[in-house]
């Protein structure tokens, strides 16, 4: 379980001290749950996120615990540090959008072809209930060649969820290199 601090003040001041200190700002928040100030340790965050195994994982801030997902996350523009991240109380049998991120696996075809592989869609936005989605959509690229992509109405989503992205929007696609 993750671990942070609760923030007494949410000024530019203390938030420039508590990242100098190798903290991450967090604002916890939901509907009808009181929003809370947070700071976690940045390396625990991390750490902590790439090796959940659930779309949602456990953080305790102060005395309570509390079940939560990423909503958004903000990166430093040349070190690529996440700066800030927006966490969401998963509150059960509530239903709400989600956003899911797509990893693609397996070399394309089209590469050998003189084709690049470009992700349009990193994160697809699904309407259900936190126990329904999933943590991720795993597309197997292998078989794209050039001119051709995986559209949103061609990715499996789980029974109780519905995709919110258009249907013929591309999720990844191999196009001529140039």
């Amino acid at each position: 379980m993750l671990e942070g601090i609760v923030r007494e003040s949410i000024g530019k001041r203390s938030a420039k001290l508590l990242k100098r200190d190798g903290y991450l700002i967090a604002n916890i928040y939901a509907d009808g749950v009181e929003n809370i100030n947070a700071a976690f340790k940045r390396g625990e965050f991390v750490r902590t996120v790439r090796n959940k195994d659930t779309f949602t994982f456990s953080i305790k801030v102060g005395d309570k615990e509390i079940s939560v997902f990423i909503q958004e996350y903000q990166v430093h523009p040349i070190n690529g540090d996440v700066t800030h991240v927006d966490l969401r109380v998963a509150v059960p049998g509530q239903v709400t959008n989600f956003l899911v991120p797509v990893i693609t696996h397996g070399l394309p075809i089209g590469i050998k072809n003189k084709g690049v592989l470009v992700i349009s869609k990193k994160r697809l936005k699904v309407r259900g209930v936190v126990a329904d989605i999933p943590v991720n959509f795993d597309i197997n690229v292998e078989p794209l060649d050039r001119d051709q992509s995986i559209l949103v109405k061609s990715i499996e989503v789980p029974a109780n969820c519905k995709m919110m992205d258009r249907p013929d929007v591309a999720v990844c696609g191999v196009i001529k290199a140039k």
